[in-house]
């Protein structure tokens, strides 16, 4: 009777929600509830404990001294949002050595797409507001949240082409590598060269220990984290760029060889088939030993690089970014005047630079790549799927949010910053999603007309 009642809680509960965690959407959809449950938040007589907490402080103190002194919304932009670039980062070495971005000539089409698809977003956000003090607020509109594209473009699923998810997939990549890039250079304070000093030292002993053959995890965790992150978060350089850089310095090869490591698996195999079997559920010492050794080859042959991402993806997709969005997708609406939103350049800029700017710029960076022969798209994208993909690619949520917090001090800029971003985020997806529905059906009757 136990054993019936664990197996259907297994069935109807454990196996969907590991289903539900490894779908690509899955992110996507946590993500969107959590922006859902922050606006009503921000619009219900809990308003004001919504925003009392998060500006509650939390810090350590020595001697009477506070140190990393910051509010609740603060540690998760630089804190938990930090985990959230690692992981970028982690990704982004990947894809260098061994995915997407290995042959850039491969590539020239999405790459060319993710560039041209972010100047022209912040070309026509400053249109809206150059010589104007949100004219800092450029960078907003540049950025793509492929967790809501990619949940967007998995709801058409496989009347869309596998080449179109590589395409914004690739695309997504750049335009992550181009938002650290400029945050680096123009979202920063004033600059304490100490700091930055002691951060770029623990860098240079974590490569010393990449380069020396240290796999160990907890080596690279403890020096990123107690070092660079530290140094940098009091550097005035944004503390999740030094989380990009120490993904930078995690090696990407394994201890032992996939060769090496194959010749052991099998000769661990023989030895478990050939260990004596016993009549009861429990394995015998014998054979508990060999699968343990079995274990402990898997990890030795994955590259920390590896290890980590998998191991930190589900955790920052499923709570960093859900947090993030709890704590600044609150928009309250109550006594907003919207006519004054909409007068203002920053909601506007944001909106159209993401809505408009993204898909122009991507359809315009194709459109000059084949004229020059520099690429050509693949096999079943037309021209409507790349402006559906361009659509898509509007959708900034998460990257723009967090820029928004970094080129605004003023929460009505913010406001009105988070606003443009929402409106073009529904639009585009929605708008995108039609795009590629109408634009696959096409190609599926294309065959009947011969």
């Amino acid at each position: 009777m136990r054993q019936q009642y664990q197996k259907e809680l297994e069935n109807r509960l454990v196996i969907p929600t590991l289903q539900f965690l490894h779908r690509e959407r899955s992110s996507g959809i946590v993500l969107g509830i959590f922006v859902i449950l922050a606006l009503v938040l921000a619009n219900s007589p809990l308003r004001d404990t919504y925003t009392h907490f998060l500006e509650h402080h939390f810090g350590f103190s020595i001697n009477g001294k506070n140190y990393l002194d910051f509010s609740l919304e603060h540690w998760i932009n630089d804190g938990l949002m930090s985990m959230f670039f690692f992981v970028v980062g982690l990704e982004l070495k990947r894809e260098f050595i061994g995915g997407e971005l290995r042959d850039l000539r491969k590539v020239t089409l999405p790459v060319a797409s993710a560039l041209c698809g972010m100047v022209f977003p912040a070309a026509i956000y400053l249109l809206f507001n150059a010589g104007t003090p949100t004219a800092l607020g450029w960078g907003i509109p540049m950025a793509t949240d492929i967790a809501f594209a990619l949940a967007v473009l998995q709801l058409l699923g496989n009347r869309v082409p596998v080449s179109a998810k590589v395409f914004l997939t690739t695309l997504a990549i750049v335009d992550d590598l181009g938002s650290v890039v400029i945050i680096a250079l123009f979202y920063t304070t004033e600059i304490s060269f100490a700091s930055l000093a002691i951060g770029f030292v623990v860098l240079a002993v974590m490569l010393v220990g990449n380069r020396l053959g240290v796999k160990s995890v907890w080596f690279y965790g403890v020096l990123g984290i107690g070092g660079v992150w530290v140094a940098f978060l009091t550097s005035g350089i944004h503390a999740t760029i030094s989380a990009v850089l120490a993904a930078m310095v995690i090696p990407a090869d394994a201890r032992i060889p996939e060769a090496t490591f194959l010749a052991r698996i099998k000769k661990l195999t023989r030895q478990f088939e050939n260990a004596a079997p016993n009549d009861v559920r429990t394995l015998e010492p014998e054979q508990v030993e060999i699968l343990a050794r079995v274990q402990a080859d898997s990890a030795k042959a994955t590259p920390p690089l590896q290890r980590l991402e998998h191991g930190l993806h589900p955790f920052v997709a499923f709570v960093v970014m859900p947090i993030f969005a709890l704590a600044n997708a609150g928009v309250s609406f109550v006594d907003l005047d919207f006519g004054t939103v909409l007068s203002n350049g920053v909601a506007i800029g944001v909106m159209v630079g993401l809505l408009v700017g993204k898909p122009v710029g991507i359809v315009f960076a194709v459109w000059v790549c084949e004229r020059l022969g520099l690429g050509k798209r693949s096999r079943g994208i037309t021209w409507r799927t790349i402006i559906g993909l361009g659509f898509l690619a509007g959708i900034g949520f998460t990257m723009s949010m967090f820029v928004t917090m970094l080129a605004f001090n003023s929460p009505e800029h913010a406001i009105q910053s988070k606003i443009g971003i929402f409106a073009a985020s529904i639009l585009g997806g929605i708008v995108g999603y039609m795009c590629l529905r109408k634009s696959n059906r096409g190609i599926k009757k294309a065959p009947n007309r011969g």
